[in-house]
C-alpha cells in the first residue's frame, strides 16, 4: 500500500486553511475536529458538523484546545533537574544532551542490574494508534525492561463482557436512537460520554424510557427518567436480581435463548437465589423497584444497557457486568437495531495491533508489574528480580492516576532512581525527574484512531509544525532506539509507514475504505450496516467459542487473564485456576459486611468518579478548566456530616489507613447516606495538604482481569 500522503487541507474563501483532525484523549466520543490555521498558527478548533457523532460540537475540556497547544507554561524543550527531587526546578538543555544522558543512565542500569530494573509507566494521555497506548511497547520489549500491566480501566469489564458475548461491538450508539428502554448503568453520559446524549434525547422523544443506576445524582440520572440510587458495589446483586424475576415470571425470549444460548438451565438454577428481597438488602433498591426495572427492561423492546466503566471498579465489578451481559440474551434484545449492551464498539475496529507491540520482542517470563503497585513497587515490594533503578513515564501522570500515592511519591523521591517524563506541562510526576522530555499536542502530530464509543474511523493531520522542540511519541522513541544501538526495522519505520499498517485493510469492516479516502476525507464509517439496520446477533453469530450468548461461559475454564491490550504487548497471561462460569455475586470487599472492625473505624464509602471538565488528570493545570470544575470538594450527606460536626463549606480531611487528603464539604441530600464522593483529575500541587484521592485508594485487584477496586474504598470524615 502506498504511504504517499494527499493534501489534507480544504481552502477557505478568505485563505485560511481548514485541517481536519481528532480530538485524541481517552474519550469515547473521538471527536472529529476541524482545525483553522492562518499563517502556521491555528485559530480556531470546531467539532466536524458533518461527522454524524460529533455534529459540529466539542465538550468543555477541548473546546478551547487551542488554550492548551499554547499555553505559556507549555514544555517545549528537553529539560534536566537542577534541584531537589519534587521541587520542579529544570534547566533547558538540548535534545542530543536529553537523549545521551537517557540512553547511557539506561544503560548503565541494565549493566549493573538487569534490565528489569527498568520499567515503563504509561497510559491513554493520548489514544491515537500511533501515539497512544502501545508506542512504546517494542523499545522496552527490546530492552527487556518489567513489562508494564496497565489495567486503569475496562480490563475486568472487557473480560467479563468478552468470556459472555465475546469481543462484539454489541450495539451501535447511534442505533439507540431505536431503542424503547434504556438502561445507563454507572455512567455519567452527560460529563464522559456527551455526544451520546443527544442519541438518547431523540429516542425518549419517541417515547423512550431512560432509567440510570448510579449511587451518585450526577447530571445523567437527574436528566433521566427515573434515578435508581444503589449502594457501591452492589451492582451485580441488582443485575442478578433482575434475571431472578425475568426467569421467575416467564418474561424471557425462550425461541432466542433456545437458539442462541448457552448455560440456561444452569443460570436459571443459579439465580433462584438472587430474590429481590435478598437484593434489596445488599443494595438498598426497594425490592418493588428492581420487580419493575425487570419487567420494563424484560418487555419493552428493543432495550439496551450502557455500562460506564465504573461498573467495574470494586471486588465484584467482572462478575457484575458477567450479570448484565447476559440480560440482553434473557429477553432477545439483540434481535431488533437499539437492543443489546453497549460497552466497547471499540472491538469492532480491525486495529493491527501487533504491527504496534510487537510482543515476539517480549523476552518469556520476563517479570510482570501492575502500575497500580508502583508505590509498592518504588519501596521495593517486588516479585523476584532486580529493585526499580529506573522508570520512563509518557501519556501519563502517576502521582494523580495511580493508587497509593505517599508511598509512590516517597519512591519518587529516591535519588537512586533515574525518572524520565515525557509531557506537555510540568505535572506532579514532571517535578520529580531528572530528565524532561517535550511532547507534541494533537495539532502538532500525524496519528489516526479508533473509537471506543463509535464506528467510525478518524484521521488527524498535523495542523501546525511542533512548538519548540516537541516532538510525537513515535519520534520520541525512533531517537532512542537509535541511541540505544537498537536496529530492528520497527524503530526506523516514519509515520506515514505506521499508519499504514495501523489497519488490517482487508478486513471486511475496511471495505471501501482506504487510507487515501480516509486521509481526504477525514473519517469513514466502518463497513457495517446502517444504524437502523445494525442488528448483528438478531441471529446469534457472536464471537464465543460456541458461537452463542454464554451463561455458563467456557473461557472461565482458563482462569482469570488480562486483555493483551493492557500489558505493553504481553500474551505471557498466567492465568491461575479455572474460575466460577457462573455469572455470582460477590460483595464489596471494603465494607460493614465484609470486615466490620475495618468499617467501624472508616464508615463512609468513598466514589471517586470522573470530573466534568478534566480529562483524568488532563486539563487540570488550565485555569478555564479549574474555574469549570471548581475547587475540589467532598459531597457529603446531611446526615452523615451533622454526625461529624461538619457544616457546608467546612475544610474536612479524608483519610484512612493508606492516607489523607484535605479539600471542602458540599452538603447533598440526594446522596446516599454513608457515601462521600469527589471527583478525581486534581493535580497533587494544587490540593489543599498536598494530598489527593490516590492518597486513600486501594491497590487491591477486583475479581477479573486486574481491575481496579477504587471504588471499593472505606474513609472516615473530620473537620481538618
Amino acid at each position: 500500500m502506498t504511504t504517499t500522503l494527499p493534501d489534507p487541507t480544504t481552502q477557505r474563501p478568505d485563505a485560511t486553511t481548514v485541517v481536519r483532525g481528532a480530538c485524541p484523549h481517552d474519550c469515547p466520543d473521538t471527536c472529529a475536529m476541524l482545525v483553522t490555521v492562518t499563517d502556521g498558527r491555528a485559530t480556531a478548533v470546531a467539532g466536524d458538523p458533518d461527522h454524524p457523532y460529533t455534529n459540529g460540537g466539542l465538550c468543555v475540556k477541548v473546546n478551547n484546545y487551542l488554550d492548551r497547544v499554547y499555553d505559556p507554561e507549555r514544555v517545549l524543550y528537553p529539560l534536566r533537574r537542577t534541584g531537589p527531587k519534587g521541587s520542579g526546578q529544570f534547566e533547558r538543555i538540548s535534545w542530543p544532551e536529553a537523549i545521551d544522558e537517557v540512553a547511557t543512565r539506561l544503560r548503565g542500569v541494565v549493566d549493573e542490574f538487569g534490565p528489569e530494573a527498568v520499567m515503563p509507566v504509561s497510559y491513554l494521555g493520548t489514544q491515537g494508534i500511533l501515539n497512544g497506548l502501545n508506542v512504546g511497547d517494542p523499545f522496552f520489549a527490546k530492552l527487556g525492561a518489567t513489562v508494564a500491566e496497565r489495567t486503569y480501566c475496562d480490563s475486568g469489564s472487557c473480560t467479563a463482557y468478552a468470556m459472555t458475548i465475546g469481543d462484539t461491538a454489541g450495539v451501535d450508539p447511534e442505533s439507540m436512537v431505536h431503542s424503547r428502554f434504556i438502561l445507563i448503568w454507572a455512567c455519567n453520559i452527560m460529563s464522559t460520554n456527551l455526544h451520546l446524549w443527544p442519541i438518547i434525547a431523540e429516542a425518549r422523544k419517541r417515547g423512550a424510557k431512560v432509567v440510570v443506576v448510579d449511587p451518585v445524582r450526577t447530571r445523567t440520572a437527574a436528566a433521566a427518567d427515573q434515578h435508581i440510587a444503589i449502594r457501591p458495589g452492589t451492582d451485580g446483586a441488582l443485575a442478578l436480581a433482575m434475571a431472578h424475576v425475568i426467569i421467575a415470571e416467564g418474561l424471557t425470549d425462550d425461541d432466542y435463548v433456545a437458539q442462541y444460548t448457552v448455560g440456561f438451565p444452569e443460570f436459571a438454577e443459579r439465580v433462584q437465589q438472587y430474590t429481590p428481597e435478598w437484593a434489596a438488602e445488599e443494595t438498598g433498591v426497594d425490592a418493588e423497584v428492581i420487580r419493575t426495572l425487570a419487567r420494563e427492561y424484560a418487555s419493552t423492546q428493543p432495550s439496551v444497557i450502557r455500562i460506564g466503566v465504573a461498573v467495574e471498579r470494586h471486588a465484584g465489578g467482572g462478575q457484575a457486568v458477567r450479570a448484565l451481559s447476559c440480560l440482553p440474551g434473557l429477553v432477545g434484545a439483540w434481535r431488533r437495531p437499539g437492543g443489546g449492551i453497549l460497552q466497547l464498539p471499540l472491538w469492532a475496529f480491525p486495529v493491527n495491533w501487533g504491527a504496534f507491540m510487537h510482543p515476539e520482542m517480549l523476552t518469556p517470563g520476563t517479570r510482570v508489574m501492575n502500575q497500580y503497585r508502583l508505590g509498592a513497587a518504588l519501596a521495593g515490594e517486588l516479585p523476584a528480580g532486580p529493585p526499580l533503578k529506573a522508570l520512563f513515564v509518557y501519556n501519563s501522570n502517576p502521582v494523580v492516576v495511580c493508587p497509593d500515592q505517599d508511598r509512590l511519591v516517597a519512591g519518587l523521591q529516591r535519588e537512586d532512581l533515574f525518572t524520565v517524563v515525557s509531557e506537555q506541562f510540568l505535572t506532579d510526576t514532571t517535578d520529580y525527574a531528572d530528565i524532561v522530555l517535550p511532547a507534541t499536542t494533537q495539532l502538532e502530530q500525524d496519528d489516526i484512531m479508533f473509537s471506543w464509543g463509535h464506528l467510525y474511523v478518524t484521521y488527524n493531520h498535523r495542523s501546525i509544525d511542533p512548538l519548540g522542540e516537541a516532538v510525537p511519541n513515535t519520534e520520541l522513541f525512533r531517537r532512542l532506539a537509535a541511541a540505544m544501538g537498537f536496529d530492528d526495522p520497527v524503530f526506523r519505520r516514519t509515520d506515514a509507514e505506521m499508519i499504514a499498517e495501523a489497519f488490517d485493510w482487508t478486513h471486511p469492516h475496511m471495505q471501501g475504505i482506504t487510507l487515501e479516502l480516509l486521509q481526504e476525507k477525514g473519517w469513514m464509517r466502518l463497513s457495517v450496516p446502517p444504524s437502523e439496520e445494525y442488528a448483528p446477533h438478531a441471529q446469534g453469530n457472536f464471537p464465543t467459542a460456541s458461537g452463542k450468548v454464554e451463561f455458563v461461559a467456557s473461557a472461565a475454564a482458563g482462569g482469570n487473564f488480562v486483555v493483551p491490550l493492557f500489558r505493553q504487548g504481553s500474551n505471557d497471561f498466567q492465568p491461575g485456576q479455572p474460575i466460577d462460569p457462573l455469572p455470582h455475586y460477590i460483595p464489596p470487599r471494603e465494607s460493614h459486611e465484609a470486615d466490620p472492625e475495618l468499617a467501624a473505624r472508616y464508615p463512609l464509602n468513598l466514589l471517586t468518579p470522573k470530573s466534568h471538565a478534566y480529562l483524568n488528570s488532563s486539563f487540570a493545570s488550565h485555569e478555564f478548566h479549574r474555574q469549570v470544575q471548581k475547587p475540589a470538594t467532598l459531597i457529603v450527606h446531611p446526615q452523615d456530616a451533622a454526625a461529624r460536626g461538619i457544616t457546608d463549606g467546612a475544610t474536612v480531611q479524608v483519610f484512612n489507613d493508606r492516607g489523607r487528603f484535605t479539600l471542602v464539604a458540599k452538603l447533598d441530600k440526594t446522596l446516599l447516606p454513608g457515601v462521600v464522593v469527589t471527583a478525581m483529575g486534581e493535580w497533587r500541587k494544587h490540593s489543599k495538604a498536598g494530598a489527593t484521592l490516590a492518597a486513600v485508594n486501594p491497590t487491591a485487584f477486583a475479581d477479573l482481569g486486574n481491575a481496579p477496586t477504587f471504588s471499593d474504598t472505606l474513609v472516615e470524615v473530620e473537620i481538618a
